[in-house]
């Protein structure tokens, strides 16, 4: 490998690009690894089944059911995703040790075990969402913008709830926690008033943010959504509505890359919210002709995606956190190879010649242009991305143990 690497170092220098900055920036990128892969979103408080346009497929043996297997599963995974990881966790995941609480209850107490946790593994931080789903306080699929005003209320204190146990995240582990808020709402059918549910939304968030909190410790996001099944024709948290109001508010425009058309990219949208927001969020997906929460692969659309991240130095302005949930094949090695994948494109990203490409498209040399991007496709990043590995003392050679744990481990669980 040692000679693949030479070489390989060698040919991206000739492009002026530094093969070894550029393994030692990706290594301390972030990146939010999603709990809920491990249990298909089924969390531990028992109030439902999914509902609000969420739902997995398959029935691959070895489902998490418990929160000492499904931590156990994360920490094997962890141990073959290379990079600086956090933990991703829905609110849904509580540890109530019998405790009769509902979720506008919840106390940080809750959520300790996950603290000892993150710090046990060394993990960066934890994330955390409010889970306004797959509860019977979603009334007719309406949330914090039911006109049932004690539906909304329910929510409301729900997400304060929650901005208190961000809080204590930051608090035990050092960084700032982001707080993303997606809601289900909306309608199956044509809605006939699409005004009056935004208004309540808007009032149910202005008075979440009105109980204040540390925004050093807290980053607040809303997350935007086109459809869902059983909400196909309107949902309240359009895109438009949300990034408005982040904008307004002062708060984070959350970008889910399985929340829009098919004809619309994640890519094209992170350069125009950094010319406006000092902080974007990311939840990296792969829809599969609709928000389908299939496994990140290394394709175009993340090149594209970390590529912006990359060439406009952003990687202390977007946060990057994963959410998909496949319940067809083993979820650990949906993990590794999605977040592997995620880390895979950043470092792609970041061996591309920016300064030379942007000369020549300020230049209008586009012919050279699409020369020179068309070559670096071809350099053996191969060689790169197996030194990156290998720095952090991991290799390709995962999925046997991997296999070994199903046999040993999963295929126990009934």
């Amino acid at each position: 490998m040692s000679d693949c690497f030479a070489v390989a170092k060698e040919k991206y220098a000739r492009f002026g690009i530094d093969v070894e900055k550029a393994i030692e920036k990706v290594k301390k990128i972030p990146v939010s690894i999603h709990c809920w892969q491990g249990d298909d979103v089924v969390g531990f408080d028992g109030s439902g089944s999914l509902s609000g346009g969420i739902q997995t497929t398959g029935n691959y043996f070895g489902r998490a059911r418990d929160f000492k297997e499904l931590t156990d599963d994360i920490e094997k995974a962890f141990s073959y995703i290379p990079g600086t990881k956090r933990i991703n966790v829905h609110a849904c995941y509580a540890i109530l040790n019998g405790e009769k609480v509902g979720r506008d209850a919840y106390r940080p107490e809750h959520f300790k075990p996950w603290v000892d946790f993150a710090k046990r593994i060394g993990a960066n931080g934890i994330d955390f969402n409010p889970t306004m789903f797959a509860h019977d306080k979603v009334k007719n699929g309406l949330t914090l913008s039911s006109p049932d005003e004690e539906i909304r209320n329910y929510w409301i204190r729900h997400c304060i709830a929650c901005l208190r146990i961000s809080e204590y995240f930051a608090d035990e582990l050092g960084t700032p926690t982001l707080m993303n808020i997606w809601i289900p709402d909306g309608l199956k059918d044509v809605p006939a008033d699409r005004l009056t549910p935004r208004l309540r939304l808007k009032d149910s968030l202005d008075k979440i943010l009105a109980a204040g909190y540390d925004k050093n410790k807290v980053v607040v996001a809303v997350e935007s959504k086109v459809f869902g099944i059983g909400v196909e024709s309107y949902t309240v948290g359009s895109n438009e509505f949300y990034q408005n109001y982040a904008a307004k508010n002062g708060i984070c425009s959350l970008l889910d890359n399985g929340h829009y058309h098919p004809t619309e990219v994640v890519s094209d949208k992170i350069p125009s919210l950094l010319a406006f927001y000092d902080k974007i969020a990311l939840h990296v997906t792969r829809g599969v002709r609709w928000d389908s929460d299939h496994v990140v692969l290394f394709e175009d659309e993340l090149k594209e995606i970390a590529k912006e991240i990359i060439r406009n130095d952003a990687t202390d302005k977007v946060l990057i956190g994963l959410d998909y949930f496949d319940a067809s094949i083993n979820r650990l090695s949906a993990w590794i190879v999605g977040a592997r994948n995620m880390q895979k494109a950043l470092l792609w990203a970041a061996l591309q010649p920016y300064d030379t490409l942007k000369k020549l498209q300020d230049n209008a040399e586009f012919t050279e242009l699409m020369a020179v991007q068309e070559r670096v496709k071809t350099l053996p990043f191969e060689a790169v991305w197996e030194k990156y590995l290998d720095k952090q003392g991991l290799d390709e050679d995962w999925f046997d143990d991997i296999k070994k744990y199903e046999k040993n481990v999963l295929i126990n669980r009934k």
